[in-house]
């Protein structure tokens, strides 16, 4: 069994900045990286961005690049979520996932797809106000 958990949300204004972290327990070495998604009010899940361990791979979303970062440490099966310039469609509820499916080592593209994570977490709130 693995555990998921996931911190730092909060309420910033649009430009500010977010740091969320995560971290996989339990049976931790059997997953294959950690992945971030989000869920805006009304709509459905999105995937934001991932890692995967074996070669320190991310796979991110359009909206990720050049705002949001991810880092991680695999011993410690930890990751990070910088986000910077935050904006309003922004605000959604983020939860961290890990996936322990060999698919996601043949092929990174595998890590956008919220059906390969098992474990998730709660979730954390960010909201971004104008």
């Amino acid at each position: 069994q693995v555990q998921v958990a996931e911190s730092g949300g909060g309420s910033v204004q649009a430009g500010g900045s977010l740091r969320l972290s995560c971290t996989a327990s339990g049976r931790s070495s059997s997953t294959h990286g950690l992945g971030w998604f989000r869920r805006a009010p009304g709509k459905e899940r999105e995937f934001v961005v991932a890692l995967r361990w074996s070669d320190g791979s991310t796979v991110s979303a359009d909206f990720v690049k050049g705002r949001f970062t991810i880092s991680g440490d695999n011993a410690k099966k930890t990751v990070s979520l910088q986000m910077n310039n935050l904006q309003p469609e922004d605000t959604a509820v983020y939860y961290c996932a890990a996936t322990t499916v060999a698919s996601v080592l043949r092929e990174s593209a595998y890590l956008r797809v919220p059906e390969r994570y098992r474990y998730w977490g709660q979730g954390t709130q960010v909201t971004v106000s104008s």
